[in-house]
């Protein structure tokens, strides 16, 4: 799951609104609103971004936040260390090869870590 994904989920969840609804009132398929939130899907561009915060009532913040979540949403991420060094190289590395591996707790670390920086 994408964290766009997960927030469209939970703002549907907190309305008690079924997928196949919101699917139809945004002109989407069920089937691509699933994908979607599951993160089968790459991220979603900003019209589809608009009419999700025109839906809910989103506004101001809190559509600028649905924004930079589904900005930061696509789940196959490629990463470019050309021209970094052999151990920035080397980490993007080994994370790509074990992220599935690890625990939510070193994954929430890692996270608080690159986001000080």
């Amino acid at each position: 799951m994408t964290p766009f994904g997960q927030r469209l989920r939970d703002l549907r969840a907190a309305r008690g609104i079924a997928a196949k609804d919101m699917a139809a009132a945004l002109g989407v398929s069920p089937a691509y609103l699933s994908a979607l939130e599951h993160g089968k899907r790459g991220r979603p561009n900003r019209r589809f971004v608009h009419q999700a915060c025109q839906y809910f009532g989103i506004i101001w913040d809190e559509a600028e936040e649905l924004q930079r979540l589904a900005d930061l949403s696509h789940p196959r991420v490629v990463v470019d260390t050309a021209g970094l060094s052999p151990e920035a190289t080397l980490l993007a590395n080994r994370l790509a090869e074990r992220i599935r591996e690890l625990p939510p707790d070193t994954v929430a670390r890692l996270l608080a870590l690159v986001e000080r920086s």
